[in-house]
């Protein structure tokens, strides 16, 4: 609720709905600078009211009752006021009226549309992808009190400056729990989840106005990184004497020879590994992000790297395949092995993924169909991010065409 609103009651007569002489008169309630007017049936002379005054000039006993009867409403409508304030509502011109006309509805607010969506998503949404609601809803919190000075908003005040407003605030917001501000497509992830509540505010019919109508998303296409053939090997062929880091390191090249994300690898069991009729191990699980099966051929490395960890006492205690580890801690080891290894790239582990679908695949002549099947993607435009040409098939592509022009002359 807003902690500094203005509040004010006016009367006034509508002069366009003169008849013979008389015209009714509205109580004109102001929250904010914003006004709703309420009809008081009652009809009074035009040349006997004093706009400035709101109230009828004269002494004449008719003229003392109506003037009576608008001091009973501006009671009335401070009172009406009041209970909204006390009951810790939020407060508007058109809640007022509701309340004054006995036709109060359940207004809704911008954290009342994000709790019921938590609830309802819950049994639906994984965790994983859950805990970024409430992420962008802290947010959205911090820019509301410091950009109306009120721990909450209705949801018919949202409108394009708001979304505007929030979008300057997260590119401009300096984090004091993280090292790095938002970049433009983290700042446009958290538009996107706003986003989707107001279209469930609609469908619900919370809300009628749409206010990202006119609103443009600015998604920057991103170099998904990856690593090289020969920055691959490097890894693969590096000797480790500490045992975490030679762990982290085959976890990483376990994925980047099957596609595996961070949680799909470390919650990977010995079960998943079977046998198909093609007489080849292959991996058979399903994404935790989406509930969707995973069916990858295992490919000689990731073989071999099965075979080290078959009797591995840290993974039996968990009865997994890879002893478990956080994917803090992973990422924070990876810093170190690329710096061992000479690679200048920021790796995560999510590169593994992508090292798959570039270098290991795609590169090799691999369909782009079976590479997305491989990664579990619902549509092949996900994985074409990967298909960028590569300056070894460049190479190869061109050296064919060498031999083709030399055979023809």
């Amino acid at each position: 609720m807003r902690s500094s609103q203005s509040f004010g009651i006016h009367f006034t007569i509508r002069t366009d709905k003169v008849r013979e002489g008389k015209v009714p008169v509205y109580a004109c309630v102001t929250v904010s600078r914003l006004r709703s007017y309420i009809a008081l049936k009652q009809l009074v002379e035009v040349k006997s009211w004093d706009n400035a005054k709101g109230a009828l000039k004269g002494n004449r006993e008719e003229f003392k009752s109506i003037n009576n009867y608008l001091q009973e409403v501006r009671m009335a409508i401070g009172t009406c006021y009041q209970q909204l304030n006390l009951k810790g509502k939020m407060i508007s011109a058109e809640a007022i009226k509701d309340a004054f006309l006995g036709t109060a509805k359940e207004v809704h607010t911008l954290s009342s549309l994000f709790e019921y969506h938590n609830e309802t998503a819950a049994s639906t949404l994984k965790w994983s992808t859950l805990k970024h609601y409430y992420v962008t809803q802290r947010y959205l919190v911090k820019f509301i009190q410091k950009q109306f000075k009120s721990a909450d908003l209705y949801l018919h005040e949202l409108d394009y400056k708001f979304i505007y407003d929030f979008e300057t605030f997260l590119r401009n917001h300096k984090p004091v729990d993280h090292q790095k501000p938002l970049n433009n497509n983290g700042v446009m992830k958290h538009i996107i989840r706003v986003k989707k509540m107001v279209h469930l505010a609609i469908q619900l019919e919370w809300i009628s106005k749409n206010p990202f109508a006119n609103y443009k998303l600015k998604i920057q296409k991103v170099n998904r990184e990856h690593l090289s053939e020969k920055e691959l090997k490097t890894m693969e062929n590096k000797v480790f004497d500490i045992d975490r880091i030679d762990m982290i390191r085959d976890l990483f090249v376990f994925c980047c020879y099957t596609g595996l994300t961070y949680v799909d690898v470390i919650n990977l069991k010995h079960d998943n590994i079977v046998e198909a009729a093609d007489g080849e191990m292959w991996v058979r699980t399903c994404r935790q992000k989406t509930d969707i099966p995973v069916n990858t051929p295992l490919l000689p490395k990731a073989v071999e790297i099965l075979k080290k960890y078959k009797d591995n006492q840290r993974a039996l205690l968990t009865n997994t395949i890879f002893p478990v580890v956080s994917n803090q801690k992973v990422n924070a080891y990876l810093k170190e092995i690329a710096e061992v290894c000479g690679i200048k790239k920021n790796i995560t582990f999510h590169l593994a993924r992508h090292t798959f679908a570039t270098t290991v695949t795609l590169s090799n002549g691999v369909p782009i169909e079976t590479v997305s099947k491989m990664l579990a993607h619902t549509k092949i435009a996900t994985t074409q991010i990967y298909a960028k040409v590569l300056e070894k098939k460049i190479s190869e592509d061109m050296a064919a065409l060498r031999k083709k022009l030399k055979e023809v002359v």
